[in-house]
């Protein structure tokens, strides 16, 4: 388990982190968020100790160190491969650093490029390979010496759906063999589809953090989609109600004033007769981001 105990980091004037604390356990997929320079990638650079800072960070009770990093698996947001060398000799190189033998990562590379589905032998160079083929062989660098600690800053950059769901694969299975993973991501429906638990920075300093239901059941049920014939301005007359959207034939999505009003608002539009739909929601991940990004306090 990864535990960091009130981090801190300014660079000039700017305060980065303002003591920042979470864990990252065994067998869970944490996501860090937050827009640009609210302080994930300082987050993830004190984790690995590429810059000092003000507090704790422990590794399964004891302070990270040098030699854990054999057990780390590190994407930077900012990609780099050596693009003459092979798919192989850059795979192998990377795996060598954490201490993996020659003779043990070729017996497993052919396996790793099928899984991610790399256009590619391994022979071939990293020049050879479209932009896409190389962030996949990226990702295999950062997984394959089968790290106990993952972090995957931005790892769905640039992929489009179908390469992003075997990404998704990859991380659930290294989850199961017991890694703790922590990603950054902008796109909160990946979030909210693969995290056990989210934490978010705003201007360095944690905003949220716990499981995603948690999160969203902090802000209450207050949405409504329902399938009904009322009208938009019969809806909007409905006590609670203070706004009604239009998502297609008969279809509205509802906000309410107090979650409380559901029962009442239900009611109120089936009449005591069967309707197709009706499902009472708090926000989305994403509704929320966008609420707690642009708040002046927390």
């Amino acid at each position: 388990m990864l535990k960091i105990e009130n981090i801190s980091k300014s660079f000039s004037k700017v305060q980065a982190l303002n003591n920042v604390s979470f864990e990252a356990k065994d067998g869970q997929i944490l996501g860090l968020i937050g827009q640009n320079g609210a302080g994930k990638s300082t987050t993830f650079h004190s984790i690995l100790r590429f810059i000092e800072f003000a507090g704790k960070i422990t590794l399964n009770n004891h302070e990270i160190n040098v030699k854990d990093f054999n057990k780390v698996g590190y994407l930077p947001e900012e990609r780099s491969l050596f693009e003459d060398l092979t798919i192989e000799s850059q795979i192998t190189y990377f795996a060598e650093l954490k201490g993996r033998d020659k003779k043990w990562v070729k017996e497993r590379i052919d396996s790793w490029l099928k899984r991610f589905e790399v256009k590619g032998e391994a022979k071939d160079k990293i020049k050879s390979l479209s932009k896409g083929n190389q962030q996949k062989v990226q990702l295999i660098c950062t997984l394959i010496h089968e790290p106990k600690l993952v972090i995957l800053d931005e790892p769905f950059s640039g992929l489009d759906p179908v390469n992003a769901d075997l990404l998704k694969k990859e991380i659930i299975r290294t989850k199961e063999n017991g890694a703790a993973i922590i990603f950054s991501s902008h796109d909160m429906n990946n979030v909210e589809e693969l995290c056990d638990h989210v934490v978010m920075l705003r201007n360095g300093n944690v905003v949220l953090n716990g499981s995603v239901d948690e999160i969203r059941n902090q802000f209450g049920k207050k949405y409504v989609f329902v399938t009904t014939d009322m009208s938009v301005n019969e809806l909007a007359a409905l006590d609670g109600v203070s706004e009604v959207v239009a998502r297609g034939h008969n279809r509205y999505k509802i906000t309410l004033t107090d979650e409380e009003y559901g029962k009442a608002l239900f009611n109120a539009v089936s009449r005591g007769e069967y309707i197709e739909e009706f499902s009472q929601q708090p926000p989305t991940l994403d509704e929320i981001f966008r609420e707690k990004a642009v708040a002046k306090h927390a």
